[in-house]
């Protein structure tokens, strides 16, 4: 007892977690006062933004590592992340050369060969002095939210092209085959030096159209015995499609390859093209014929320049420009409305008396807006 009470008092803790320690005392003997961030916030959107800064000027000069972390900050859902991502795409993007620069959009179900074909596409691109970055977009769990990611898997040979580049993305519960920052990520990477973007989408059928608004040129691939030719008439994702490629023309599917292509173009021919300037190609390709690729490649050439010459690539991508802004404009609004005081409480009203059906759901949503 004696000894408790002679024992001196506890030494106090500072109620700071250790993330905010700046320093700590050099040596027991000479204990110095502990002295922390004065604001975290602010030291951490310095950082973030010194961070910017290094990635703008390595991404510039070409360096693959920092085009990976340019991504990786850019699809990041943190405010903060969100800030420094702007401004790095704002710092480099005045370095980006877009009259170089062509994006295509690869969609087509499931199991129809997208990988195949862009592998060989790419390392035939590749041989004709074009440097290629594919952003893959991989379907996520609506259940986990996680994602394989695993199309690198399946393009071994481009993967280890020093002229490409293959990033998978998650789509994230975006609809449309693409994920929430693709556009952003393909900036990344014409800014990077790549002058060819291929954007391979999910994979989901006819509704996969935004993909289209984001790209120059539309390519479809399309499995031989999809269906009909009523099937190649419904208007969505064949409408938009520039290029159609009937994929697996080889063995006993050959016939039946060439006749689905015959259909399509019987198809198409009653649609009204995108642009007046190019009437869309329907070919087929196997990955057993190596000229497949080069026939692909050979459309795509034909395509940029023709389009250029006749001023329809400018006008496609201003028009996507402003598509563009009006959706993030949107998602926007819907974000501000989201955060303010009363309007979650007030969508649950307003849903109840949906659901008990004392009024429609139009009108539910329009007294939210008002």
């Amino acid at each position: 007892r004696d000894h408790l009470a002679r024992a001196p008092p506890p030494a106090r803790r500072h109620a700071v977690p250790p993330r905010f320690l700046r320093s700590l005392p050099a040596s027991p003997r000479s204990p110095g006062p502990v002295r922390f961030a004065p604001c975290s916030a602010m030291a951490a959107a310095r950082s973030l933004s010194a961070t910017a800064q290094m990635l703008a000027t390595a991404l510039v000069a070409g360096e693959r590592r920092a085009l990976s972390k340019a991504i990786t900050l850019v699809e990041s859902t943190q405010p903060a992340s969100r800030e420094a991502a702007d401004e790095l795409l704002s710092l480099v993007l005045p370095q980006r050369d877009a009259s170089r620069c062509l994006r295509l959009g690869i969609s087509g179900p499931p199991g129809t060969g997208k990988s195949t074909l862009i592998e060989s596409l790419g390392l035939e691109l590749a041989s004709r002095r074009h440097r290629l970055a594919v952003l893959a977009v991989d379907p996520s769990s609506h259940r986990s939210g996680g994602s394989v990611l695993g199309d690198k898997t399946r393009m071994p040979q481009l993967s280890a092209n020093p002229a490409a580049f293959i990033r998978p993305s998650p789509a994230q519960g975006v609809l449309g085959g693409v994920a929430r920052r693709t556009e952003d990520v393909a900036l990344l990477c014409e800014s990077g030096g790549y002058d060819r973007v291929v954007v391979e989408t999910v994979g989901v059928g006819q509704s996969e159209v935004v993909v289209a608004g984001l790209v120059d040129m539309f390519v479809l691939l399309v499995p031989p015995g999809a269906g009909d030719g009523l099937q190649g008439i419904k208007r969505g994702i064949m409408e938009l499609a520039d290029l159609v490629v009937v994929t697996k023309c080889d063995g006993a599917l050959k016939p039946v390859a060439k006749a689905a292509a015959q259909d399509i173009r019987a198809a198409l021919s009653v649609l009204r093209p995108r642009d007046a300037a190019w009437a869309p190609r329907v070919i087929t390709s196997s990955m057993h014929d190596p000229g497949s690729a080069a026939a692909v490649a050979d459309v795509i050439e034909e395509f940029r320049a023709t389009m250029g010459r006749a001023g329809a690539l400018r006008a496609r991508r201003a028009e996507q420009a402003v598509s563009r802004v009006w959706e993030h404009a949107r998602a926007d609004v819907l974000h501000r409305l989201g955060g303010m005081p009363g309007v979650q409480a007030l969508i649950g009203e307003l849903a109840a008396s949906a659901a008990a059906g004392s009024m429609p759901y139009s009108r539910a949503g329009s007294l939210v807006g008002a």
